[in-house]
């Protein structure tokens, strides 16, 4: 069986919800498909929960008026069938009479999980009643039925495999199923959340508890860049990359992946292939366990970095300095980007401020302490990087741009530099002329 995960903006039309159903029926085999929200309806679903927390009615009224207005449409559009609509018409009342009927419930963690995965309901019974109604056997999974995910770092997908095998026998063979990303089963048996983008980690939890064959993640861009496209001019799709690239690329900033989508099918290496819905017939490209080519592969950037550097004397020859320091951040379970160290101080990255004053506080006990904040990582990776004769130049960026630390050596597949988040597009922008000089010299 093949997994296959397409996001908002490829579902996020009648005429795009046609094309996902061509591009599925020319895919050979048995498929699951995970579906994110259509796109837009999550920003509106977060709008929503803000004003049942606060019990605004008249804002709760016009978001859910705005609900079924961006369903409305599309549903028209996708069933000329009078009595296919009105079908339609009463799922999605019922999904928001449930939403509405939550703001005269007491307001809690698993109420904000259950309005923002809302929109993932509505869009894969809506798909799969399509392709029904187009003579496409399928059958519509509930994933608050088999996701069950207690821990994010470490998913079990042993037991999410038992319990959607378990739904899956439940109920007539099919060479499709249709169930919802982003939605999961929390420890204390809520309902919770992959948080946002999770959809792509959906379908590497499952295609690592099915054991798949693959998975594919269909999104709006021809696979995963060589660069950001949205800053940096004649970028091109990457045809291959490792896990551990690829992994580096998702958790340093690569939007294209969900940080943690890679890990799970890692073990099993479970090929992930990422794929452009508008342009089904271009490569994209491929992650395996298999690196065709050494070196210099793409750069990612990671916004909203704090910067923290503790200066102190008695560092010194200080034993036990670095691990007090790192308890601090464990204690608020804090995870730390990047860290370089010099005879007197350590400057450490972190990406959650949530507990920076306690943090803070406890640190000047053992210094003096700076922080700087709206930083990003810039991070340059690909496989032996390190041995390539080409990675120097990325150190001609010092000429240009001011940067606040640079990881080197850490990893053989990963250079990391800090800098104010202001120089950043002019940082892309100078190290894709530098590191992709001939790529850059033949587009122009």
């Amino acid at each position: 069986m093949k997994v296959l995960k397409f996001g908002g903006t490829s579902v996020g039309s009648a005429e795009n919800i046609r094309n996902v159903s061509d591009i599925i029926q020319n895919i050979d085999g048995e498929k699951l498909l995970v579906l994110s929200a259509m796109s837009g309806v999550t920003n509106l679903l977060v709008e929503l929960s803000g004003h049942i927390q606060q019990q605004n009615q008249p804002m709760i009224d016009e978001v859910l008026e705005a609900l079924f207005s961006r369903h409305e449409n599309e549903i028209e559009l996708l069933f000329p069938s009078v009595e296919d609509r009105k079908y339609m018409f009463d799922m999605l009342q019922a999904e928001l009479s449930e939403l509405r009927h939550m703001a005269d419930q007491i307001y809690s963690s698993e109420t904000e999980s259950s309005i923002l995965t809302a929109g993932e309901t509505i869009l894969t019974k809506m798909f799969s009643f399509y392709l029904s109604t187009e003579h496409i056997e399928n059958r519509w999974l509930n994933a608050r039925d088999f996701m069950q995910v207690s821990n994010l770092e470490n998913p079990n997908t042993e037991r999410v495999g038992k319990l959607l095998q378990d739904q899956i026998e439940s109920q007539d063979r099919a060479p499709i199923y249709v169930t919802q990303g982003f939605v999961r089963i929390n420890d204390r048996g809520e309902i919770s959340t992959l948080n946002r983008g999770g959809s792509d980690f959906t379908a590497t939890i499952i295609g690592a508890a099915i054991n798949a064959s693959e998975v594919q993640i269909w999104t709006d861009i021809n696979g995963l860049h060589n660069n950001d496209p949205r800053i940096v001019e004649n970028t091109f799709p990457v045809a291959q990359l490792s896990f551990e690239e690829a992994a580096e690329l998702a958790y340093f900033g690569a939007k294209i992946l969900h940080p943690q989508t890679i890990s799970p099918v890692i073990e099993k290496n479970i090929p992930v292939f990422l794929k452009n819905t508008f342009k089904p017939t271009d490569p994209g490209t491929c992650i395996s366990a298999i690196s065709e080519i050494k070196g210099l592969k793409a750069i990612s950037a990671k916004d909203n970095i704090t910067a923290i550097k503790i200066k102190s004397n008695r560092m010194l020859m200080a034993h036990g300095f670095l691990r007090k320091i790192f308890e601090v951040f464990d204690k608020y379970e804090t995870a730390i980007d990047m860290i370089t160290t010099s005879e007197i101080a350590i400057s450490l990255t972190i990406d959650n401020i949530t507990n920076l004053e306690p943090i803070l506080g406890e640190l000047q006990a053992y210094g003096e302490i700076s922080v700087d904040r709206d930083h990003s990582i810039i991070c340059v990776v690909g496989e032996g990087l390190i041995d390539d004769r080409g990675t120097p130049r990325l150190f001609e960026i010092l000429d240009d741009v001011p940067v606040r630390m640079i990881s080197y050596g850490g990893s053989n597949n990963n250079i990391s530099l800090l800098v104010d988040t202001k120089y950043k597009a002019a940082a892309l922008q100078n190290l894709n002329k530098k590191l992709f000089r001939r790529a850059f010299e033949a587009s122009v």
